[in-house]
């Protein structure tokens, strides 16, 4: 094996390297619009966690199942308080109260945010849980709201 001298070598083949990996890829940066990772080759990696570029259509399948769990909660809510029924959560029947009509807009901006911010944290294990544990709960108080009209 034979090594060479930098100083014997063409200026050409001279490269300064950077080392991407010395520094963790942050939550929000350019590469999160324009980059190319999807995922961690490393296990260790993986088991860490951290921030890709792309996201899958599995995830984005989810949030959007969420998100329309969310409109039919909404609409289901509404539907059950003008046949005057009343909303459990004390905090969600106060913000009712005091935005009416508009309780909607409040309730999917609310959310909404919430999904960007599981969606960039995504790998790191707590979160794949909260969101599974999200969607499960949205779909079961679907049921319960459905039950409540079709039996009461």
């Amino acid at each position: 094996m034979r090594i060479l001298n930098c100083s014997t070598m063409p200026e050409i083949d001279r490269r300064t390297l950077h080392d991407r990996r010395k520094k963790p890829t942050p939550m929000l940066s350019w590469y999160t619009f324009f980059g190319w990772r999807q995922g961690f080759r490393r296990k260790s990696d993986r088991e860490k966690g951290g921030y890709i570029d792309r996201y899958s259509s599995k995830l984005f399948l989810l949030f959007f199942s969420i998100l329309c769990l969310n409109i039919v909660d909404v609409s289901l809510t509404h539907t059950i308080t003008y046949q005057k029924g009343w909303k459990l959560n004390p905090m969600i029947r106060f913000v009712m109260e005091m935005s009416g009509e508009r309780f909607w807009i409040w309730k999917f901006v609310i959310i909404s945010i919430v999904l960007i911010l599981l969606c960039l944290h995504i790998n790191f294990k707590p979160v794949k849980t909260i969101t599974v544990s999200l969607s499960s709960i949205y779909f079961l108080i679907i049921l319960y709201q459905v039950f409540l009209l079709v039996f009461l």
